[in-house]
């Protein structure tokens, strides 16, 4: 569990650092926003995806990519060392992040 929230903190880090239009201060500020990330997550997303059922079905599953987004905005307001841009910075990082974040765990 430890070792998953330290790769997901790298994998934020190194996606802020690739992408213009989100700024993180150190890699302690990705720590944190890897553990808010993970608690949104598990807590809030669950409740967003069910009461937006009908809309995911209607999007054919893209509007998870927008409560995704949502997620990511909502730990930008929460974490000072945390910037994100606008709505597509976050849905561009939420993207790239899933990708380096899968490759992270693949290869360790």
């Amino acid at each position: 569990m430890i070792w998953a929230w330290l790769l997901n903190s790298v994998a934020v880090f190194a996606t802020s650092k690739v992408l213009p239009g989100v700024e993180i201060k150190n890699f302690w500020s990705a720590i944190v926003v890897a553990a808010l990330l993970a608690v949104v997550n598990t807590f809030l997303n669950p409740i967003l995806q069910i009461i937006s059922l009908p809309v995911t079905i209607l999007t054919l599953g893209l509007f998870a990519l927008v409560i995704n987004t949502l997620m990511i905005m909502l730990v930008d307001a929460l974490v000072d060392g945390f910037k994100v841009k606008n709505f597509w910075w976050a849905f561009i990082f939420g993207i790239v992040m899933s990708l380096v974040s899968g490759i992270l765990f693949r290869v360790f």
